[in-house]
């Protein structure tokens, strides 16, 4: 059994997984006792409308687990009011006994648009909603007027204080995350696209006021890990065909990716072809969006990730078996950090 030594840990990275539940939530909640039994430090829940609903996941892994720390791996402030997200997130903490993270993000454009909820000032709406949830989470009677409006909310629950995790990819919110929050999920995983954010995370870092105190930097990388590594790669067709589909061009120019190709990956999506999007992901979208291969290529691409952040977080699809995966992803983050 892979794991962190407690004894000697120090400023070891963190590991984080992300668990997707679209399984049923006792498979989800036995995942996450694993991941907790090899040595994983944090586990989300990743939060789509199509899928069943994180925080009652949350709940289960709270009920299965007795130290990883949980949260929403993210959710988004537009789908529901951000004082119910702050009292969904508050009752995460209370019943893990003080184990609660606030992952939070802007949310994708697409999917917010298939409910016709209108992308609205982004930037702005995270701020807004992290800042409302920590004075309530102090017990505060808060009234606000922004990108959202809250009159005389209270929670009514026990005072409590979550760190707030913002899962961002663009240059202005990973400088306000940087700035205002406690940690950053960067939504990459190459090191190419790591250096860049750290670059954009320096610059916000050098406006944080000194009460915010430490922070921390983690990739949330897509990551898929088996023993051979050409399933692991097709078991990365599906999360890299969302992710190229809509990458920025810069991004794109980065990697060299050939702008076509991920037109046509992005075109499929937008149809509804799911199959033909996974068919046109090109194997250099897999080596710019995934990390993808053996324990131990795995072991090698998070070596040189971890140069720019702080620790990993698993994300989908993990392997093409995700019991095997979690195991092989934490075998290769100790072989990583043992270098």
């Amino acid at each position: 059994m892979a794991g962190k030594n407690t004894q000697t840990d120090g400023d070891a990275p963190t590991w984080g997984i992300e668990l997707t539940p679209e399984h049923p939530l006792e498979e989800i909640a036995e995942l996450a006792a694993l991941a907790e039994t090899e040595g994983f430090d944090l586990a989300l829940s990743s939060s789509h409308y199509f899928n069943r609903d994180p925080f009652v996941a949350l709940s289960q892994m709270a009920s299965a687990t007795d130290d990883i720390r949980l949260g929403p791996g993210v959710v988004n402030p537009y789908e529901t009011h951000p004082v119910r997200l702050a009292a969904q997130a508050a009752t995460i903490d209370e019943v893990s006994d003080g184990r609660g993270v606030f992952g939070i993000g802007a949310g994708d454009r697409s999917a917010l648009s298939n409910l016709g909820v209108e992308h609205d000032r982004p930037l702005r709406r995270v701020l807004e909603t992290f800042d409302v949830a920590r004075d309530l989470w102090a017990g505060e009677t808060v009234s606000h007027d922004g990108t959202f409006t809250a009159k005389d909310a209270s929670l009514n629950l026990e005072a409590c204080e979550l760190p707030v995790y913002v899962g961002a990819q663009g240059p202005h919110m990973l400088r306000m995350s940087a700035k205002h929050a406690d940690g950053v999920l960067i939504n990459a995983a190459h090191p190419r696209d790591l250096e860049w954010a750290a670059g954009q995370i320096e610059q916000g870092l050098e406006e944080r006021p000194e009460e915010h105190g430490a922070f921390e930097s983690l990739a949330f990388a897509s990551v898929s890990v088996a023993a051979a590594e050409d399933e692991a790669r097709e078991a990365a067709r599906p999360p890299v065909a969302f992710i190229a589909g809509a990458a920025a061009e810069p991004v794109l120019e980065r990697h060299e990716i050939d702008r076509e190709a991920a037109e046509a990956v992005s075109d499929a999506l937008e149809r509804g072809e799911l199959g033909e999007a996974f068919g046109c992901v090109t194997p250099e979208m897999i080596d710019a969006f995934c990390i993808a291969g053996t324990t131990e290529t795995v072991a090698e691409q998070f070596e040189a990730a971890l140069e720019f952040v702080d620790g990993i977080v698993v994300g989908s699809p993990i392997g093409p078996d995700l019991e095997d995966g979690i195991k092989r992803a934490s075998e290769a983050l100790e072989r990583a950090n043992e270098r």
